[in-house]
């Protein structure tokens, strides 16, 4: 895996000749591929920007590419490709109908556990997004937020392939910490959803 990886950032830089994060240029538009049409994990862009970036930056440059694509994606099914989304994808969006009713229901926070536990593709996550009752803002920080998350998470499961008998302790305890802020938040914020609905109910 990690001599392919090699391979890979080695033609990837002798051919475009781009270094840093210029990258980005190429792989914010195959990070929008990979939103569209889902052919590839994103995992590979991660995984790309890591070994030509280091830890760090290839993280900072795979959240700019993944919140890029994701929020593009999302505007163009909801502003431009509702009826090919119903006509394409409604079949395979029913396979994950619970999750689209978590979506109406808990929104942001729908988004975010989707975007860091790879339970769908990141197209389908964008495309439920889309339809759902979410207003833009909400989806726009979800989106930053979610991203953040999940490739923190893939950070920490890669690091160590790419770059064999490195620590990424630092790495453990900082995610551990952002899941708990986040954990507390949402506590909070579902605890007021609940005592909405209870006054709505009487």
């Amino acid at each position: 895996m990690n001599e392919w990886i090699e391979q890979i950032s080695k033609w990837f830089l002798e051919t475009t000749q781009l270094s840093g994060f210029y990258i980005l240029v190429l792989t914010i538009p195959l990070a929008l591929l990979q939103g569209l049409i889902g052919f590839f994990p994103f995992a590979t862009v991660v995984m790309l920007h890591i070994s030509l970036l280091g830890i760090k930056n290839g993280l900072l440059a795979s959240w700019i590419a993944g919140t890029i694509a994701g929020q593009v994606v999302y505007w163009l099914c909801r502003y431009f490709f509702t009826d090919w989304v119903n006509r394409k994808w409604m079949h395979r969006l029913k396979k994950y109908e619970k999750w689209q009713r978590g979506l109406d229901r808990y929104g942001v926070w729908a988004v975010i556990f989707l975007r860091t536990i790879p339970i769908m593709p990141n197209n389908l996550i964008s495309f439920m997004s889309a339809i759902s009752d979410m207003k833009s803002k909400s989806y726009a920080w979800s989106n930053l937020i979610g991203n953040l998350s999940g490739i923190w998470l893939y950070g920490i499961l890669s690091a160590p392939i790419v770059f064999p008998g490195m620590s990424v302790r630092k790495l453990i305890f900082s995610y551990i910490g952002f899941l708990l802020i986040l954990v507390v938040v949402f506590m909070i914020r579902n605890s007021s959803i609940r005592k909405n609905d209870r006054g709505m109910m009487t």
